[in-house]
């Protein structure tokens, strides 16, 4: 049988797993052990099985993975994300759309500390919300803007998607981080741009102005943010300059996450058991996820899936641009039915090999990736960011999806314009690591 028929089938059985509710990592695994049993032959699957997750798990590489999350939950379960909102506010109301672009300020701020898109959304959302409503903003572009703003939460670095991406293709965890930070400004700038140009078309959607606040007043609100502006300093420069590995960079953030809490007077004994559980929950279905993806992995590897693949995209003769817009609409299909971390490890052991053919960096790729996996995240049915604002604010999923779709084309916007200019991806990553 040829390989893409083959490949074919494995998709289908990985497909019915999905379908019949069996859990991501156990359908992953079953895929890998009947590819190993029946395709690649003679080859012991238990073995492979325990070596291969024992392997892929023992990593220092993914210490970085629970402390990111931590510090996050630090922030969150501590209520330091509302400060910050208060904080930003009375900087913005000289922009036409005034109060929306904190949302979007916001979450990139807390998404730096976050490393997750749900966290994000749902935390900016919480303060946002009602008083958007109260200050009468238009519903509907709040909505949106915090469906999109949200995803800023994987984007900006650290990422616990970058993590998963970096373990999945055997890249810099570094240099992704570097990677995303351009990026994520230029889709906080297309955000806010496209905030500006709507309320100029609509002033009669837009409340009339608050009146001016004294600059000392300013200062006094925005005192809360120089401590987490501090420790999103910290971590920045500490990868930038190479004073610290990322694993390290992540103990230093969950420190400065505990110092801030405490000097806040926000640390409690609750606070902190919730930060601990939701970290230890999400960390344990992460990694499960990687040990299932890391021995299909290995499995696909012995049946010469992916080289032959790999071969079938060179014999199509495609360009590289060609095989960038065929990817990003398979992700795009892909992210109506799957969450971005499953999209990520469910395919990298497969489009990897043509990416490498096809000669694009694979730290570039990682960048258009969870771009890719931020529009999963605004998209019907399974978008967690429309899963969590259709809870927040009491509306339907249809109205939630739809306020979200101008976000969710920006960033198409902003994949073809990392595909165009490169330089905007790569540009930290070679000033840090400069290329032999």
């Amino acid at each position: 049988m040829a390989m893409i028929e083959i490949s074919g089938l494995l998709l289908l059985l990985l497909t019915i797993f999905l379908a019949g509710g069996v859990w991501i990592a156990i359908s992953l695994m079953a895929c890998g052990w009947v590819a190993m049993q029946f395709v690649a032959g003679g080859i012991p699957a238990g073995a492979v099985l325990a070596t291969t997750i024992w392997g892929n798990s023992a990593s220092w590489t993914l210490a970085a993975l629970p402390l990111f999350i931590w510090m996050g939950e630090i922030l969150y379960r501590t209520k330091l994300s509302e400060e910050m909102f208060r904080g930003l506010a009375p900087w913005l109301n000289w922009l036409p759309g005034r109060l929306m672009h904190v949302n979007v300020l916001a979450c990139g701020i807390f998404g730096s500390v976050s490393g997750s898109s749900a966290a994000t959304c749902a935390t900016v959302a919480k303060i946002a919300l009602p008083e958007l409503k109260k200050r009468g903003y238009d519903e509907k572009l709040a909505l949106g803007s915090l469906a999109g703003a949200g995803t800023l939460g994987i984007l900006i670095p650290p990422s616990i998607t970058m993590v998963v991406y970096a373990v999945a293709a055997n890249v810099s965890i570094i240099q992704i981080f570097l990677a995303g930070f351009l990026p994520g400004l230029l889709v906080m700038v297309l955000y806010s741009g496209y905030i500006i140009v709507w309320h100029m078309l609509n002033p009669d959607k837009s409340p009339p102005p608050e009146p001016a606040m004294p600059f000392r007043q300013k200062l006094k609100e925005s005192a809360q943010l120089i401590p987490c502006m501090l420790l999103i300093a910290l971590v920045f420069l500490s990868l930038l300059l190479g004073w610290a590995t990322a694993t390290e960079c992540a103990a230093w953030g969950v420190l400065g996450s505990f110092g801030i809490a405490w000097w806040s007077g926000t640390l409690t004994k609750e606070a902190f058991w919730q930060s601990v559980m939701g970290t230890t929950r999400i960390t344990c279905m992460i990694m499960l996820i990687l040990a299932g993806a890391s021995f299909m992995s290995t499995s696909m590897a012995y049946t010469g899936i992916p080289l032959a693949l790999a071969a079938w995209v060179d014999s199509l003769h495609l360009s590289p641009y060609a095989l960038i817009a065929a990817l990003t609409v398979m992700y795009i299909v892909l992210g109506t039915a799957l969450d971005g971390i499953s999209m990520i490890v469910l395919t990298t052991a497969i489009v990897i090999p043509m990416i490498k053919s096809a000669g694009f960096d694979l730290v570039w790729f990682g960048i258009f990736l969870v771009l890719i996996v931020e529009m999963a995240e605004v998209s019907p049915p399974v978008g967690f960011n429309l899963f969590v604002l259709q809870t927040m604010s009491g509306k339907d999923s249809n109205t939630v999806a739809l306020a979200a779709l101008p976000f969710f084309f920006l960033l198409v916007a902003a994949v073809a314009i990392i595909t165009i200019f490169p330089q905007i991806v790569m540009i930290l990553p070679e000033m840090a690591f400069p290329p032999q």
